[in-house]
């Protein structure tokens, strides 16, 4: 898919990598661009930069999705591209309350799920579109210090591979973008943890890394090229791959996320 000409929808859009994305898909000639967060003033601040449009939604809300949704539609036309990116990250393991569990798969799994189900019936009957959603390498891997943002970004992964191979026959283009560290709110002050053994990604190179994959239709978004020879070794000795997890534990200090 070319973005010039596209009416496309971003969420986490205040900041990071939402705002990057925004602001380079403003580069490709998108018609539209809504810049969607529950930072309103962050949100108006990023559409006021590349000319698009803010709306303030809470993702965790179903109902906000789902009205932003036809919000869209009516006023600004047919969504082309829906970047559902917004994310949180909880630290703990399986002691964190569960009001912060269903909050972190709200946010993180069921926001995804949330707009399919309300965008997946008008892509197919128009004959296509484009659902971009946001995991992290966490979900291929894992996260040392954070049960809950491990298992969410797995599901995400898992519900992007899902509908990939479920609604690709009715022209619906699914991709999934899986980076390691980037230097965004949720990581300001974390820039020396295990996420960042790599190094700290700015978000530019991220928006860069999603419009190349958006253009070749391709599944997984990886900014960070390492990110497939860890996948490699997990899946050629996953014993030896635990266990190395395991040292990174030690040394990144448990649940100090």
């Amino acid at each position: 898919m070319e973005l010039k000409d596209k009416i496309i929808v971003v969420t986490g859009a205040a900041s990071g990598i939402g705002k990057a994305m925004c602001v380079r898909y403003a580069a490709e000639g998108a018609k539209a661009i809504v810049c969607i967060d529950r930072d309103t003033a962050g949100a108006e601040a990023t559409a006021k930069e590349m000319g698009g449009t803010a709306m303030t939604v809470d993702v965790a809300h179903e109902d906000q999705i789902v009205a932003m949704i036809h919000k869209v539609e009516a006023e600004i036309g047919p969504i082309d591209l829906f970047c559902s990116n917004a994310g949180i990250s909880v630290a703990g393991g399986v002691e964190v309350p569960n009001d912060d569990w269903q909050r972190i798969w709200d946010i993180n799994v069921m926001s995804h799920v949330w707009a399919a189900r309300a965008l997946v019936p008008l892509m197919a009957e128009r004959g296509g579109g484009y659902l971009l959603n946001t995991s992290s390498a966490a979900g291929l891997l894992n996260q040392v210090g954070s049960a809950p943002y491990g298992v969410t970004k797995h599901a995400a992964v898992g519900l992007a591979e899902w509908m990939a191979m479920t609604y690709g026959d009715q022209g619906i283009k699914v991709s999934v973008l899986c980076p390691q560290a980037v230097r965004t709110e949720m990581t300001r002050g974390h820039e020396d943890h295990v996420a960042a053994i790599d190094g700290m990604m700015e978000p530019e190179p991220v928006a860069e890394a999603c419009v190349q994959t958006i253009r070749d239709e391709t599944f997984l978004v990886l900014p960070h090229k390492e990110v497939i020879g860890y996948m490699q070794a997990k899946t050629q000795n996953y014993d030896r791959w635990i266990g190395g997890m395991r040292k990174l534990n030690r040394k990144y200090g448990g649940f100090d996320a």
